[in-house]
């Protein structure tokens, strides 16, 4: 499964050829470079290790510059893995760019989403409150119930309510590619990707790509 390692830049908006207006994220992916191959006889399983973001030996360690050294590629912040197809191959030092996409593609972001910190069930899950009328002037953000009394005399397990908030992994699924640049490393896809401006994200081909139909009698 093709993928990439990149940097989340902003959101902006493009136009398409009939005028329609596309919000986008624009993401710097890439360049990355194949640090390790992983096999099924040494590892069990086939994946490629990718690595990405250039930084000076001095911010690395002894370990990690002898990792990167091995494989022939410059010091980089970032390793991450990438599953591999029966029919895929790489080879250890080889250069990724972002041209390995096409406008019109379906891909998976993955990022961590902003944190924000504790919060109640209002904010983090949207729920409605109590009533603000009848006196009851300290309920209007407040979860209300959460659980029976004696059976099953506990709270359920799961049981939504106030706490951490954010700063998590999200999969942004199977949304479409609107521009490729490879000169400036810059792919646009469409709509929003989870993270700051700035923050690290993978992108891979969709898993749920939606396929089209065929009518009855061949058409």
């Amino acid at each position: 499964m093709k993928g990439i390692i990149g940097k989340k830049v902003g959101m902006t908006q493009v136009f398409k050829e009939d005028g329609e207006v596309v919000p986008v994220t624009v993401i710097e992916a890439g360049p990355c470079y194949v640090v390790q191959l992983r096999t099924p006889e040494n590892d069990g399983y086939k994946a490629v290790q990718l690595g990405y973001g250039e930084v000076k030996p001095h911010r690395l360690t002894k370990g990690e510059l002898g990792h990167l050294e091995a494989a022939g590629v410059p010091p980089v912040r970032h390793l991450y893995e990438f599953r591999m197809r029966d029919d895929e191959s790489y080879t250890v030092g080889q250069e990724i760019k972002v041209d390995i996409f096409e406008t019109g593609e379906h891909v998976d972001v993955i990022g961590t989403s902003k944190g924000r910190g504790f919060a109640g069930v209002v904010k983090r899950y949207g729920f409605a409150g109590g009533p603000h009328t009848h006196g009851q002037s300290d309920r209007e953000r407040a979860p209300g119930s959460i659980g029976a009394c004696a059976s099953p005399g506990r709270v359920w397990k799961g049981m939504r309510m106030p706490g951490h908030m954010g700063a998590r992994r999200v999969t942004s699924q199977n949304i479409e590619v609107v521009l490729v640049d490879p000169e400036r490393n810059l792919l646009a896809v469409n709509g929003s990707v989870p993270g700051p401006n700035g923050g690290l994200v993978k992108i891979k081909v969709a898993r749920k790509q939606k396929v089209a139909k065929k009518r009855k009698g061949g058409r």
